[in-house]
């Protein structure tokens, strides 16, 4: 008999309880002990240098002597110290450590890869972009697509120059935020880290964001090689594409960035092509990579998925998985040597490329010193400003609406939730750790300071919104997107891909509308107060057509960096002139456009995107490629060129003059068009092939000149595999975009 009152059954209950306490406060306990030694550890973590190896080396190495020298390690190496170079360095304990200091302290370390400290060899130290280096605070400048949007390959030089000086302050050497994949269709999410639709434009600026990077001896990365423009489906979309559309089409821009700028790494998709994964992909990594364009630096995974399989890979030329070993395992590959399915030779000549890469760059000779001082600089937000100014793209201005004049605008009504945001672009592996962001509701109540009241509304309540437009006499909506709307797939739920603007995850965009809140707060609000602007927040194009009858203003503004809206500011009330120009298509309906579908297994590419294909089916787009407006007006007259006749290795010299015929000083983007009406196979009917900015003060002329190069018009024929220049007359296009009825039009002929 029990006498103490207390039933057997709620003693075992509370002991039970008792016991799950004391669990639970051991497991606490644990966790917090786990935590403090990994924040031990991060204090006492010294970051890897790899600058400390250049004094085991000659100075500025040439290939030749860095080839010498990598052929006489890999001979010296074990087969584990191969893999060492071959593979990234991360651990279990430097994610853990990673982790504790990004969540904890805020700060992100740098972790290294194939460091050998008994041969010297140094490592290469990793950090993403593009739109600025991703390091505890460091420049946030626009994202990618909005520099494309400026069209001006000297401010892409001097943002690539500011990057690659505060990769070398955070102790980085290998950057990996040169995005050249091709914008095929507006919805991609990740458009925002490229330059735009077309091969030549996005060629060009990416040359400029290498050669810049590069200057500082931070060895560059051009990536997704390729055809990677499909977020939602990267690990297992298979592309397919005809010999003509991969050669024309999606790999010129690559070209350029291996031949034209000699970039250091190249870093592989996550797709397949033609039924195999990019990461052991053959065709694309050795025969025309290496052996087509001369390719000889080495080539990196995409992260985590990147390679599927560690004997395909070998043969193929994939040189580094990344960033941890997963498949260039001792066990995988010796498997594969004792089944004869890779050598030894193939696998040396691997490191041999790592080694000798790293060889190069470490051992060159620094234009300069690298103080912590450089990273976010008042020069280097100087900069941010005057790229966030130039990016932006003035798409409707009835009437001159704009400029705003602060004679006039006492009270600015700022509605949007996206005002208040520090929205400055995608959180996967380009985001960035800026010290500070100037959102567009602080630059413009600075702006106001002392001249205007600035009133702002979330845009969450229709009628609160209604009243504080009514009452203004200028209203800045605010509308677009942000990282939960596109961007980097980052799917941490586990939940199946929905097609819908409430996934939160980023991603593809179900569409190219404003989403359905944004959308009818413009059609409820701005009929009260159609003094309005519209400014838009996003990565790409956007479609306006339900509503842009209703203002007499709209102005791209992407995702504009940390100094985005006092640029803004500048813009809207003419302290800047917005000279930036459309780099992609924006269409009337999204069926003018290729099939684009997140969520696929497969896709065809074809042959015809943007631009060309409303050429084509003779489609007028909603703003064409190229497009953009200004406060001032330009016009151009005396198209000459230097012969009407040349050579197949021949330069046709181009130049046309263009005047100011307004009131303030602009900067107009002049671009160059050919023409292939006479051709005998199917090409466009026209392609872009040069471009110039030039800055022109008002009443002043000045003429522009543009090289044409025979050879740059050459099209790929797939039963010789050679590229062919036509003996035949082209169209010669010039103009302020790709619209014919900004173009002045003339010919020139190619001959034998």
């Amino acid at each position: 008999m029990n006498n103490s009152g207390k039933s057997p059954k709620k003693s075992i209950g509370s002991l039970i309880l008792k016991i799950a306490l004391y669990l639970l406060g051991g497991l606490v306990s644990f966790l917090v002990l786990l935590l403090a030694v990994l924040l031990i550890s991060v204090r006492l973590y010294t970051p890897p240098n790899a600058d400390q190896y250049a004094r085991y080396w000659p100075k500025d190495l040439s290939y030749p002597q860095a080839d010498s020298i990598a052929l006489g390690l890999v001979a010296q190496m074990t087969f584990d110290e191969k893999l060492g170079q071959m593979t990234g360095d991360v651990s279990g304990l430097d994610m853990a450590r990673f982790g504790a200091s990004y969540l904890v302290l805020g700060k992100l370390i740098m972790l290294g890869s194939g460091e050998n400290e008994r041969l010297h060899i140094p490592p290469f130290t990793f950090s993403d972009g593009p739109r600025g280096i991703v390091v505890t605070e460091a420049t946030t400048f626009p994202v990618a697509m909005a520099r494309g949007a400026s069209w001006d390959r000297d401010l892409e030089l001097r943002v690539a120059d500011a990057i690659g000086k505060e990769a070398r302050a955070a102790g980085v050497n290998y950057f990996g935020g040169v995005c050249i994949n091709l914008l095929r269709h507006p919805a991609w999410g990740r458009g925002q880290e490229t330059f735009g639709e077309d091969p030549w434009h996005l060629g060009t600026m990416g040359i400029s964001l290498i050669n810049g990077v590069q200057h500082h001896n931070v060895m560059a990365c051009a990536k997704h090689y390729a055809l990677n423009s499909i977020e939602v489906s990267r690990f297992k979309v298979d592309v397919t594409l005809d010999e003509r559309t991969l050669r024309e089409v999606y790999l010129p821009h690559f070209r350029m960035a291996v031949v034209n700028a000699k970039a250091a790494s190249v870093m592989s998709a996550y797709n397949k092509v033609r039924g195999e994964h990019c990461g052991h992909n053959r065709y694309l990594l050795t025969d025309i990579l290496r052996d087509d364009w001369g390719f000889d630096g080495f080539v990196s995974s995409d992260w985590m998925q990147g390679l599927r399989d560690g004997v395909k890979g070998v043969n193929a030329g994939l040189d580094v998985e990344m960033p941890l070993q997963q498949h260039y395992t001792v066990e995988e590959l010796q498997a594969g040597l004792d089944a004869g399915k890779i050598s030894m030779a193939r696998i040396d000549e691997i490191v041999r490329r790592v080694v000798r890469t790293k060889l190069i760059w470490v051992t060159a000779t620094n234009p300069q010193e690298y103080p912590k001082e450089l990273l976010a600089s008042r020069e280097h937000q100087e900069l941010a400003l005057e790229a966030a100014e130039k990016g932006m793209v003035l798409l409707k201005n009835e009437d001159d609406y704009l400029p705003l004049s602060t004679d006039k605008v006492k009270t600015l009504a700022v509605i949007g939730d996206l005002a208040d945001e520090e929205n400055f672009g995608d959180h996967g592996s380009s985001y960035t750790h800026s010290p500070f962001v100037i959102t567009i509701l602080q630059g413009l109540q600075e702006y106001g300071e002392g001249k205007f009241e600035v009133v702002f509304d979330d845009g969450a309540d229709m009628e609160s919104a209604k009243q504080k437009a009514a009452n203004a006499d200028a209203v800045v909506f605010v509308v677009g997107y942000s990282h939960d709307d596109e961007g980097e797939y980052l799917n941490l739920t586990g939940q199946p891909y929905t097609g819908s603007w409430d996934q939160n995850v980023g991603g593809d965009r179900p569409n190219l509308f404003l989403k359905p809140h944004d959308q009818e707060l413009l059609r409820q609000v701005l009929p009260v107060n159609p003094k309005a602007v519209i400014t838009l927040t996003g990565g790409s194009a956007i479609m306006t057509n339900e509503w842009d009858a209703l203002t007499p203003s709209i102005l791209m503004a992407w995702y504009p960096g940390m100094m985005g809206g006092r640029a803004l500011a500048r813009v809207l009330f003419g302290e800047a002139n917005p000279g930036g120009k459309l780099p992609f298509t924006v269409p009337r309906k999204e069926e003018d456009l290729p099939y684009f579908y997140p969520d696929v297994d497969s896709i065809h590419y074809g042959y015809y995107h943007g631009y060309t294909l409303m050429d084509k089916n003779n489609i007028e787009p909603a703003y064409r490629f190229g497009f953009g407006l200004s406060y001032t007006d330009f016009a151009y007259d005396s198209l000459v060129l230097d012969k009407t006749e040349i050579s197949k290795d021949d330069t046709l010299n181009v130049s046309v003059q263009v005047t100011n015929t307004g009131k303030m000083a602009g900067e107009e983007i002049v671009q160059l068009y050919v023409g292939f009406k006479n051709s005998a196979v199917d090409r466009p009917v026209k392609l872009l092939r040069g471009f110039e900015k030039e800055a022109i003060a008002p009443g002043e002329t000045k003429t522009i000149s543009i090289p044409v190069m025979a050879k740059d018009l050459a099209w790929y024929n797939p039963k010789t595999g050679q590229w062919v220049v036509d003996a035949m007359e082209y169209e010669l296009y010039v103009g302020a975009s790709s619209a014919e009825g900004d173009l002045m039009q003339t010919y020139f002929s190619i001959i034998e």
